[in-house]
């Protein structure tokens, strides 16, 4: 962008170039009079700021104001040539910095007071055959203000629309700019939240499956105590039930870690496990079992997960389990019973509502589930409800 506005500068100066050296050879009175190598130097010095705007906005300024000055003191008139000026200011406001910025606003209000005041005194004049300088001060006075006034007015006004165009085209160049970095900040802002959600995902599989493991290991533990000395065949099998399940918590770790396993249809392997392990477990359904879009199916897996998880590790010591499934035509419910022993006055406290409860309703809420517990008699009841679409 940057390479084609520079050539486009070029190539405006190369015009201001041809249309003053054409100016120059059509005009007898100046390319006679003495002051021609004048003429010469304001439509090279012009011809060079236009060319400059672009790459050097301060040099661009500078030879104006030069040029300008140069003019002033050696009463060379006016040359049609320097309309290019307009050019100047449009390129100042849009590519210079803040400093060349405010310095062509004030050439604004300068340069017309210090040509108007020239004028005046005519230390400066508008030759033929532009204009005649009587009949430019008879045109402007009739703004009302004074001639002075006026043509002030209109030297401003012809240099102030470019620098307005340029400054307008500045600012939407920034805004342009603001936007495409605020969109770039929330591309990266949607960026860590995802991966911050996927960190947390994999923190809740992971507490899922450890949970769920160490909850059996805990339980055929707990229960070898209790087993007679002389039976070494129970034993063995108690020590079989927490290996296997150390084995399937390691499995089950390493597809999560690696997000290739599919386990989140192995509902019946679940409780199958539980059985193997000692655990009773009651099961049952309602309606037509369907298969489950992929998010619903992993929730529906680790949620029963969870809420074998919690039921083993809270409710009572050999107590049955009961699971029961349910399908709708627009949801799948999954409820988990187990006998507790609830503290005396306390008939509706929730036995491991903390982090693992917790962490079900966060589940099932990005898939629009719910989850909702209770304690009804002696029993603890965990409801999940999943929708299928």
């Amino acid at each position: 962008m940057k390479d084609r506005s520079t050539l486009l500068c070029a190539a405006a100066a190369l015009g201001v170039l041809l249309s003053g050296g054409l100016e120059l050879a059509l005009q007898y009175n100046i390319r006679e009079s003495d002051r021609a190598l004048l003429f010469t130097l304001v439509v090279l010095g012009t011809a060079l700021a236009v060319g400059l705007v672009r790459r050097v906005p301060p040099v661009s300024l500078g030879l104006v104001w030069m040029t300008a000055i140069g003019q002033a003191a050696t009463a060379t008139p006016f040359l049609l040539t320097q309309a290019a000026w307009a050019v100047i200011a449009f390129g100042l406001a849009r590519w210079g910095d803040r400093a060349v910025l405010w310095a062509s606003a004030s050439s604004f209000v300068a340069g017309p007071v210090v040509a108007v005041v020239l004028i005046g005194n005519d230390l400066i004049w508008i030759d033929p055959p532009y204009a005649s300088q009587d009949l430019f001060v008879a045109t402007v006075d009739q703004l009302g203000l004074g001639w002075r006034i006026g043509a002030g007015v209109v030297f401003g006004a012809l240099l102030a629309m470019p620098w307005l165009g340029g400054l307008t085209l500045r600012i939407s160049r920034r805004a342009r700019i603001d936007l495409d970095r605020a969109s770039r900040e929330r591309l990266r802002a949607e960026e860590i939240a995802r991966v911050r959600e996927a960190q947390t995902r994999l923190a809740r599989d992971v507490h899922d499956v450890v949970g769920h493991s160490l909850a059996v290991i805990l339980a055929q533990a707990e229960s070898g105590r209790y087993l007679p000395d002389d039976d070494p065949t129970a034993l063995k099998s108690a020590l079989a039930t927490i290996a296997m399940s150390a084995r399937a918590s390691l499995h089950d770790v390493r597809e999560v870690l690696t997000a290739t396993g599919d386990t989140t249809d192995d509902l019946d392997n679940l409780i199958d496990n539980l059985r193997a392990g000692g655990h009773e477990v009651v099961t049952g359904h309602d309606g037509t079992p369907r298969a489950l879009p992929e998010p619903q199916r992993a929730a529906a897996y680790r949620v029963l997960q969870e809420m074998l998880t919690n039921a083993i590790r809270h409710g009572l010591r050999g107590g049955a389990l009961t699971v029961r499934r349910t399908w709708s035509s627009d949801a799948l419910q999954i409820e988990v019973r187990n006998g507790i022993e609830p503290a005396p006055g306390d008939r509706l406290s929730s036995p491991g509502s903390g982090s693992g409860l917790d962490g079900m309703r966060e589940r099932l809420a990005t898939i629009g589930g719910t989850l909702s517990t209770g304690v009804r008699g002696k029993v603890f009841v965990a409801t999940a409800r999943i929708p299928l679409s």
